[in-house]
């Protein structure tokens, strides 16, 4: 009974699990590139490393160690790879770290100091970044897991005191190798919660597209890693500026994402871009009007002659009044992606007035169009952006049959003109492209487009064009406290 029972729950939670209109795939072709810049700035955050002094006495020797210093990191191995459900595991083995310290030693009236160097051998660091989704629906590290350990130091003790600190190195570099192996963990750690979330921070959630409308990046649930990638899926939805809860269910096909020979992929469902339309429907964005000068010459002339039978009737101060073409989206247009490519359907209705100054407009004409547009989609760093087509041009009358047989000469020059003066005004605003969810200074380069029924899959690779520390401290939040204080963990995280 208790397994029906679990059963059924798994079904009811499926059943009303939200679809994404958006999913992105991280393969692990993509671990070396980030490994790599990730690496940069692991060395960079060990730099920060502050070790307390190190002071003691040793007979009628006292001596001090104070200002050590990380000053380069040297790798002899290390491995980025996924680990199921939700880890990024980082594993250096044998790496050697450089550091700089100053030394003092009294030995009854004589003293000595200087700056000298060593260096930490068989240094092993192992971090596991786990990340999850936040309350807000944007993908966090939640926490760090931290092993370190440095299995040997040495200093090159000089200077006229060399014997004695031959003879004290034993205290020197075991406090020294202790102390260091007890504020790696504490770095990374803030490293990882703090300074990496600043980096996520960058990625959108919630955010305008332009005047009009906004899209919803949330995450639906936690990241899910396998060996070989991290997927995550997103709601994916355009919404109304104007209109902040709404939303339009969801009832298209859901993406999948099989591939895994390029860096990154990224879905789309026709929800994505149907969302996008109807948000633009509902915020008043689908319409057009053109008057006196805004009308191409060549159709100004062709309309005012097909309705000349009408215009001679009208007042004299009417007819040379400015004509005005209005166009308005009558229902949200619906975008149908096949493999043989994406379309979107659109049914408007076109106006045909004259607009005398301080008058009333006169209607001449009222006609239905039914437009297909063909739809390209392309990534440019990270916009998908979306070159507009028109293919397929029918107008009529919903007046009667014998009127829709008196608009067939218009209809070519209708076709013209939507071509030349329409098109390029929607290609202009689509081709600002909206962002997909990737973090600052990350790009897709080298991307490759296939369609299939029902979504479109993006195969493409990654690109820093921007490191890591160069974001991160572009969006460092002003603090007056060292953040480190409060996210640090117990210095037993680093093993010694």
């Amino acid at each position: 009974m208790a397994l029906f029972r679990a059963l059924f729950l798994a079904l009811l939670a499926g059943a009303h699990a939200e679809i994404p209109g958006c999913k992105i795939r991280i393969t692990s072709k993509a671990l070396e590139l980030v490994k790599q810049e990730g690496l940069r700035f692991l060395e960079q955050e060990l730099e920060t490393i502050t070790i307390p002094e190190l002071r003691g006495r040793e007979g009628q020797f006292y001596y001090n160690i104070s200002e050590v210093k990380v000053t380069e990191l040297q790798l002899t191995s290390s491995e980025l790879h996924f680990q199921p459900e939700q880890e990024l595991v980082l594993q250096i083995t044998n790496a050697s770290l450089g550091l700089r310290f100053r030394r003092q030693l009294l030995y009854w009236f004589f003293y000595d100091g200087g700056y000298i160097n060593a260096s930490a051998e068989g240094v092993s660091i192992r971090i596991a970044l786990h990340l999850s989704r936040d309350p807000t629906g944007r993908i966090k590290v939640s926490n760090v897991s931290c092993q370190a350990s440095v299995s040997r130091m040495h200093a090159a003790f000089g200077g006229t005191f060399k014997r004695v600190y031959e003879f004290l190195s034993t205290f020197i570099v075991s406090g020294m190798r202790f102390l260091l192996n007890q504020q790696i963990c504490p770095v990374l750690y803030h490293a990882g919660t703090v300074l990496l979330n600043s980096l996520l921070d960058t990625v959108p959630v919630r955010s305008s597209v332009d005047s009009l409308i906004g899209i919803d990046y949330s995450l639906l649930k936690d990241p899910a890693v396998s060996t070989s990638s991290l997927d995550m899926d997103f709601r994916g939805a355009f919404f109304p500026l104007g209109q902040g809860n709404w939303s339009l269910p969801n009832k298209a096909v859901e993406p999948h994402l099989q591939e895994e020979e390029r860096m990154v992929y990224v879905a789309f469902s026709e929800f994505f871009f149907d969302s996008a339309l109807e948000s633009y429907f509902q915020a008043g964005g689908l319409q057009l009007s053109l008057v006196g000068d805004k009308v191409p010459h060549d159709l100004d002339m062709l309309l005012r002659a097909s309705y000349f039978g009408s215009i001679v009737l009208l007042s004299p101060a009417v007819l040379d009044s400015p004509l005005k073409l209005e166009l308005r989206v009558m229902a949200p247009p619906r975008c149908t992606i096949k493999p043989s490519g994406t379309t979107i359907s659109v049914t408007a209705s076109v106006t045909i007035a004259l607009v005398p100054p301080n008058q009333p407009e006169v209607q001449l004409s009222s006609m239905i169009m039914d437009a297909r547009l063909s739809a390209k989609m392309t990534l440019r760093g990270k916009a998908l952006r979306t070159q507009l087509d028109l293919r397929r041009f029918r107008i009529y009358s919903n007046q009667s049959a014998l009127e829709s047989l008196a608009l067939i000469p218009l209809q070519t020059p209708l076709k013209t003109m939507l071509q030349i003066g329409v098109m390029p005004l929607l290609n202009e605003r689509t081709r600002r492209g909206v962002q997909i969810p990737l973090p600052e200074g990350m790009d897709f380069v080298n991307e490759v487009v296939t369609n299939h029924a029902g979504f479109l899959t993006i195969g493409a690779d990654l690109h820093f064009a921007k490191g890591i520390r160069e974001v991160i401290e572009k969006n460092r939040p002003a603090s007056p406290k060292d953040p480190r204080a409060s996210s640090a963990p117990p210095p037993s995280t680093a093993a010694v």
